[in-house]
């Protein structure tokens, strides 16, 4: 009887060849699918390698910031510190020395033109005056007795005059009728009357030159007189008060350590407002320049104009006084501060880009422009008035074509650029 372990058994060989087969079929598969994917992956990650790759630096257009050259009103100003004074004041001095007799004003009172302030009392000037007006009349009768002594003199050469034809012309008829110390006799007379004559109109003319003088020495007394009164030269305020009634009043003449003014008066209705204007700025101030005047005490403005300035540098300061004459409206008073807004310079119609574009290199401004092919170009520019924001392009620039306003520091002539117009404030 054969073992059992030695049989053949062909079944169970050809089971174990079909099973052998089928794992090797599963391996196959598994190893191309594994493959497969592999690969896939590979090629999806070239894939994004490649999509992710940066571009050339050649090939990318940068943009810029920029802005139109436009027209517009521009106009440079100055802030300065300026001060209310009145239009004009005087201190008011009496001609003639006297005792104050009457003040008839105070301070802070308003006056007019020719209205009585005060009067002096000065006797002696009265006197002067009486005595001036008799004597004026004394040289009237004098006169009026000058022109009676004329007028005899006048009739008496008449007569004379008569008297010697009648003779000279009988001696011519009948020579010898009349003797010759009668003819002389006659013309004698008829000298000494011509004399008198003579006599009698120079008489008459010092006579009127005594009147002209007598005349002159009354007006001078009455003037006199009327310097005792102080009237108001100009309508204005009382802004300071010297003197009262009994003081000594000194003549206006004397010297300025003895004469006291007795009222101080100042027109207010018109101000000057005194603006310093720095030695730079100078150059630029003209007559009817346009100001705008700032009372921060009151809130309000006032808009006026230069009206003069001295041209003369103080040397202390280094500034010039300039004046701007204002209405007052009744608020503003002398001594106030006020800011002055001081137009220097202005154009209605100026091309103007942002100061942002404004570059300075070798003592020379430029601006970059993008033109119509986007590419840059740099350009050198006459400047012109200069403000916080804005600048003047009096040259080099059109209106309309587009400055670069934001960083500069990568961008070259030539360069092609993508413009995006940004707002300027």
């Amino acid at each position: 009887m054969a073992k059992p372990e030695l049989q053949f058994d062909y079944r169970k060989e050809r089971n174990r060849g079909r099973i052998r087969d089928t794992l090797m079929l599963t391996s196959h598969a598994h190893f191309t699918c594994v493959l497969g994917l592999a690969v896939a992956l590979l090629n999806s990650g070239c894939a994004r390698t490649q999509a992710e790759a940066p571009a050339e630096p050649s090939s990318v257009v940068p943009s810029v910031a920029v802005a139109k050259a436009t027209r517009e009103a521009l106009s440079k100003e100055v802030v300065l510190t300026g001060e209310f004074k009145p239009y004009q004041s005087a201190d008011l001095h009496a001609k003639v020395a006297g005792y104050l007799k009457q003040i008839a004003v105070d301070v802070g009172d308003r006056v007019t033109a020719g209205q009585l302030l005060a009067t002096i009392e000065i006797p002696e000037i009265n006197d002067e005056l009486v005595r001036s007006e008799a004597e004026s009349r004394r040289s009237t009768s004098e006169l009026e007795r000058a022109k009676g002594d004329l007028d005899r003199a006048l009739a008496n050469q008449t007569l004379v005059d008569v008297s010697y034809k009648r003779l000279e012309a009988v001696t011519k008829t009948q020579p010898g009728l009349v003797a010759h110390q009668e003819i002389d006799e006659a013309l004698a007379r008829k000298r000494s009357a011509d004399a008198q004559v003579a006599g009698a109109r120079a008489a008459l003319v010092s006579a009127q030159q005594q009147i002209d003088i007598s005349k002159a020495t009354e007006q001078r007394s009455k003037t006199m007189v009327e310097y005792s009164r102080i009237l108001a030269p100009f309508s204005g305020m009382i802004t300071k008060r010297f003197a009262d009634p009994g003081t000594m009043i000194q003549a206006g003449t004397a010297s300025q350590s003895q004469a006291i003014p007795v009222v101080r008066l100042a027109q207010i209705d018109r101000l000057r407002t005194i603006i310093p204007v720095p030695e730079s700025m100078v150059p630029l101030v003209r007559v009817g320049a346009p100001v705008t005047i700032r009372v921060n005490s009151l809130g309000k403005s006032f808009r006026g104009s230069i009206s003069r300035y001295t041209g003369d540098v103080l040397t202390s300061t280094r500034t010039m006084e300039a004046e701007s004459d204002i209405v007052n409206p009744g608020q503003l008073m002398p001594g106030m501060y006020a800011d002055v807004v001081l137009t220097l310079e202005k154009r209605d119609n100026a091309i103007t880009v942002p100061v942002q574009a404004l570059m300075a290199h070798g003592g020379k401004q430029s601006v970059l422009v993008v033109n119509a092919q986007s590419l840059i170009e740099e350009r050198t520019i006459e400047v012109g008035i200069q403000t916080s924001a804005k600048v003047e392009a009096r040259s080099g620039l059109e209106e309309g074509e587009m400055v670069v306003i934001g960083n500069r520091t990568e961008l070259k002539p030539g360069q092609k650029v993508g413009p995006k117009v940004a707002g300027v404030s």
